[in-house]
């Protein structure tokens, strides 16, 4: 059925365009004769295929520009007959015998263009007569097109300022009243076009409609370029009259589409200065029309008008822009029940920007839009919608970029209370941005309160909300969440150790609450950034009495212990660790022995107890022997305990060459060069003659399985060891103790069940280099070497 529609309509169509072209053919017969008489009767009749009713806008507007072009040839005949002597006035009566009323005014029309171009009587009576008598067309679509011609023809000859037409004093008032009262008639026959035909092709000529808007907006593009409309004139004429007009219609499209092209077409001061009767006519509009994103239109306008010049903005202030704005949100806002959350969202996120542009020393004004976002948001419960959520992101978000400061939006008290009604999701990407806004501004946060405002503002990123399944999320997605909230936790900082150590416990408080799963990310950050209040409170005035100040190294010391014990809940044992190892070296530099020993007590027990995997033991004890041969302010009887369980552990490490470089390097924790009292040759020789036979049994196990020697590189090892102490001067260690050494190692590489190592042979002959090298240098240390043969 719809398919035959369209059929018969390009039928229609053709046919139009056949009859038209036929007429114009003898038209131009005509003209080219100078046969006035055929030539009106020729296109009287070309013009009678525009009385169709059959054509679609789309299709009929094909028609229309054919019958265009045929008239702008037809004008230029006007013109030249009038040349020739032909009486420009005789010619305007002559068409109106035009048999039928359409072509009569179109022809009208094209002579009154030529009327007004040689000033034989005043620009606004044609022009007045013109409108006038285009009344006679009362048939939407035709009507229309016929004074969509009427504006084509007349906009370059209105009696305008400085225009040839000008006439007396009011000649800008005529010409605005033209435009004015063809627009008017013009916007009525569009609004019928709504109520003709049968309620079912109602959507089709919405449709219909909306490609015809340009016709009816054309007008006010018209006045909008009109030189001589002032400012006094557009606000008591211009405005008035169209709002008048639109507010009338009643109609939801024409309203829609007319209050969006008054705050396009006109200048961004004469709406400044307008403000408040423009927005009083947004309540009196259908309650159907999209008002918010008019309203944002202007709103953005507005906003980059200000931006445009910092000159402009006392105007804003004088009329009091901000107030008007916000009152006009609220009427609409009630005026519209049923609007829905993300039009009441749109219209605060455009104001707070038009707020951030004009008033960015406002806060309270800031404040003010995001409790009234509040209030209506009241009772609604959390964001369903996607888009609304996004925009109150958006809404969020602003302040964050105008600032580019942290601290002033936590300033703003409503801040959190719009976050309450974002989901779970939306919060977490809201506090992404927080962060991320943090970070590239270098925002230090430092004090307390603004932590615990903080901390709060990103609780979706601290702490598994209620209804969250954390299995939901990507693991890698988790893992970049929380190395945010760590390099965050880095970013807090007071000089005042006082405020600092209450900076450190409000953290402590919330990720300790943050569930299992995100303390191997948040605990670490939190303790460097502790251990870094330590260092400065070492340096400090030794004089300061310790009981006077909370923020002691003592005191931290104990909040560090708790909260490295919170980490035994997830478990990661290596990373707990770490830290009580790191927190032992600081605890040595604050000369704290009990601390220092109970944090390497925490760090035996936990080698001990949780970590099991041979790979992870071996890391551990390398970390341990490490950390304990650069402590201080161990007593003898502490330092044996703790350097026994060190070398116990390191023999007891499963692999072989595992337990053979744990032993050698437990020799460094009896002879440290800074350290008088840690100075036992015996033991080093102990350690490292223990070392040797753990080789020995490494290399036998290899040739029992393998039926091979295993590699000689422990004993090369164990060679630069010895030669790191006999350099030190451990009289233990001796020259034949070296040169047996030496001796067995090329013993080994040379023997039957030797395996190629080109590895080995290279690291060897480095070592034996590095004792010639030596040996070359002459004085002491030559003497030293020189009885070492190589």
């Amino acid at each position: 059925m719809h398919h035959n529609g369209v059929e018969d309509e390009e039928k229609w169509l053709a046919a139009g365009i056949t009859g038209l072209q036929q007429n114009a053919f003898f038209m131009h017969r005509a003209l080219d004769s100078n046969n006035l008489k055929d030539a009106l009767k020729y296109s009287a009749q070309m013009l009678s295929e525009l009385r169709t009713s059959r054509l679609s806008p789309q299709k009929y507007y094909e028609l229309y520009m054919r019958a265009f072009d045929e008239l702008r040839k037809l004008e230029i005949f006007f013109k030249e007959e009038t040349k020739r002597g032909c009486s420009i006035v005789e010619l305007y009566e002559l068409v109106q015998h035009a048999g039928n009323i359409l072509p009569r005014l179109y022809l009208l029309c094209t002579v009154g263009s030529v009327y007004i171009k040689s000033k034989e009587a005043p620009a606004k009576d044609i022009l007045k007569d013109l409108v006038e008598m285009c009344r006679g067309i009362q048939h939407p679509l035709r009507g229309l097109f016929l004074r969509s011609y009427l504006s084509q023809v007349s906009r370059d000859k209105l009696p305008d300022l400085g225009s040839e037409y000008e006439g007396d004093a009011e000649t800008v008032s005529d010409a605005v009243e033209f435009v004015l009262q063809n627009f008017t008639e013009m916007n009525k026959l569009w609004v019928r076009m709504q109520h003709q035909g049968p309620a079912r092709e109602k959507e089709k000529r919405e449709k219909e409609r909306s490609e015809l808007r340009d016709l009816v907006g054309k007008n006010l593009h018209v006045l909008s370029q009109i030189e001589g409309v002032d400012l006094d004139m557009y606000r008591e004429t211009v405005l008035t009259r169209v709002l008048e007009q639109v507010v009338n219609c009643k109609d939801e499209i024409a309203q829609c589409y007319l209050m969006d092209c008054i705050i396009q077409v006109f200048p961004d001061e004469y709406h400044l200065q307008t403000l408040e009767t423009l927005l009083g006519a947004f309540p009196q509009l259908q309650p159907s029309v999209d008002i918010k994103t008019v309203l944002s239109r202007l709103m953005d306008r507005l906003s980059n008008y200000a931006a445009s010049s910092a000159e402009v903005l006392p105007e804003f202030f004088q009329v009091e822009a901000f107030v008007k704005l916000s009152n006009a949100i609220g009427k609409v806002i009630e005026a519209q029940d049923d609007m829905p959350v993300i039009g009441v969202v749109t219209l605060y996120s455009s104001l707070l920007t038009f707020t951030l542009q004009v008033h960015p020393d406002r806060l309270d004004f800031v404040d003010q839009i995001l409790g009234a976002c509040v209030t209506k948001l009241s009772g609604k419960g959390k964001l369903e919608d996607s888009k609304s959520r996004k925009q109150v992101v958006a809404l969020l978000s602003a302040p964050l970029q105008k600032y580019n400061d942290i601290d002033i939006a936590l300033k703003l008290s409503n801040y959190p209370h719009v976050m309450e009604y974002l989901d779970n999701g939306t919060k977490k990407e809201m506090a992404s941005v927080i962060i991320q806004s943090i970070m590239k501004n270098k925002t230090l946060i430092s004090n307390s309160e603004k932590v615990e405002a903080l901390f709060e503002l990103i609780k979706g990123l601290i702490k598994d909300l209620e209804g969250n399944l954390q299995s939901e999320l990507d693991e890698e997605d988790f893992h970049e969440e929380q190395n945010s909230v760590a390099r965050l936790i880095q970013m807090l900082h007071n000089d005042d150790p006082e405020e600092m150590l209450k900076i450190i416990c409000t953290v402590k408080k919330h990720i300790l609450a943050g569930g299992p799963k995100r303390l191997p990310f948040t605990v670490p950050p939190l303790i460097f950034n502790a251990l870094k209040l330590i260092r400065r409170l070492q340096n400090r005035d030794e004089n300061v009495a310790e009981e006077d100040t909370p923020a002691t190294p003592k005191k931290i010391f104990q909040i560090l212990n708790q909260i490295i014990e919170a980490l035994s809940s997830v478990p990661v044992p290596e990373v707990a660790m770490r830290l009580y190892l790191q927190c032992a070296e600081a605890a040595d530099d604050s000369d704290l022995e009990p601390v220092a020993y109970e944090f390497f007590t925490q760090a035996y027990l936990l080698y001990e107890e949780e970590i099991s995997d041979s790979k992870a033991q071996v890391t551990a004890i390398h970390l341990i022997i490490g950390t304990l041969q650069r402590m201080h302010v161990f007593g003898v009887e502490n330092r044996d305990t703790l350097t026994h369980k060190a070398t116990g552990y390191s023999a007891k490490l499963l692999k072989k060459p595992d337990q053979c470089r744990a032993v050698y390097a437990c020799s460094h924790l009896f002879w440290v060069d800074d350290q008088d009292s840690i100075k036992d040759g015996e033991r080093v020789l102990l350690c490292l003659k223990r070392a040797l036979r753990i080789a020995n049994a490494a290399q036998q196990m290899a040739n029992a399985t393998r039926g091979s020697g295993g590699s000689v590189t422990l004993f090369i090892e164990i060679l630069n060891k010895y030669l790191y102490f006999f350099e030190k001067g451990v009289t233990q260690i001796t020259v034949a103790s070296v040169q047996s050494l030496i001796e067995l190692i090329t013993n080994e590489m040379q023997g039957e069940n030797a395996t190629p190592d080109p590895t080995a042979d290279a690291f060897f002959a480095s070592t034996l280099r590095f004792i010639q090298f030596q040996k070359d240098k002459g004085g002491a240390v030559g003497e030293k070497y020189e009885a070492i043969k190589v």
